[in-house]
């Protein structure tokens, strides 16, 4: 694939880390509650002795009032594996404010990837463009930042593949998973091959959204050219190609929680509410 790459931040590298950590503390993520049960921190239920426990797990509080053994069981930490998959498509670069969509997914992306470590969540990066970056989920905060930086640069020759990704993902995948979106939604394959991912995995998507799209409406006819193919086409104020408010309703029918973000106002309000009803925020229990 050819194409010039243009560096969208003027930041250097250190400023860069910083605002990407001070999202991620306004972000505050709590710490997944484990749906297993074994030897850990915090205290879940007794049951009956079996030989083979430890006396030092006996409840004699329980022991006491029903006359026979019992042990404690606490609640074994479990960190659920966070993908993050990033719109790198020419649509999300082409901008009509100082802030493209691309940009603001990067930075969004980032901080959701430092918050998530923070929590002991591994994170991973699936490109959803043409380039082929892919990482596994690690908890390892170098890494992390190495792709961030890789991110930093991008093209405006690459087609969107959110649908084709996911279902290369979907046979790969070991256990349940939380996909975070970032992207303009601008395939046709993206909504079925999400409503297929959600009823495996935990999935959220933040639609971007520049604030020329909405200007269209009402504009009358006009010649346009899709970013990502070059194609020139007439179309009309009428018509909206990805529209957020009824992708948001389409998506939560399927139990997909959906966020619309516009590059043209301030957006960490809105994902703090988004986490904090989940339960995500501060000791956050699910």
């Amino acid at each position: 694939m050819e194409g010039h790459i243009e560096d969208f931040d003027t930041l250097d590298s250190r400023q860069f880390v910083i605002a990407l950590r001070k999202l991620a503390n306004s972000l505050a993520y709590g710490i997944d509650k484990s749906p297993f049960v074994g030897s850990g921190v915090e205290y879940v239920q007794s049951r009956p002795y079996q030989a083979g426990d430890s006396i030092r797990q006996i409840d004699w509080r329980v022991t006491a009032r029903t006359g026979r053994y019992h042990v404690k069981e606490y609640e074994t930490p479990k960190s659920m594996p966070c993908y993050l998959l990033v719109d790198t498509s020419a649509s999300m670069a082409v901008s009509s404010h100082a802030k493209s969509k691309y940009q603001t997914a990067l930075y969004i992306a980032g901080g959701l990837a430092l918050a998530a470590l923070d929590r002991v969540s591994p994170v991973g990066v699936i490109c959803v463009g043409e380039r082929a970056l892919r990482i596994q989920p690690s908890l390892s905060t170098s890494r992390v930042m190495q792709w961030l930086h890789q991110l930093r640069s991008y093209r405006f020759d690459e087609h969107t593949t959110i649908g084709e990704r996911i279902s290369q993902l979907m046979p790969s995948l070991p256990s349940r998973s939380m996909f975070i979106v970032l992207s303009d939604l601008h395939d046709k394959d993206a909504m079925q091959a999400l409503k297929r991912l959600s009823q495996l995995h935990d999935c959220i998507v933040l639609q971007l959204e520049d604030p020329a799209e909405r200007g269209w409406k009402g504009s009358g006819f006009f010649r346009a050219r899709e970013a990502e193919t070059g194609r020139e086409f007439v179309t009309h104020g009428r018509r909206n190609w990805v529209d957020p408010d009824l992708a948001s309703v389409e998506l939560k029918r399927c139990g997909i929680d959906h966020l619309s973000i516009r590059t043209d106002r301030p957006y960490v309000h809105s994902l703090r509410q988004l986490f904090r009803a989940r339960g995500w925020i501060g000791k956050g229990e699910r």
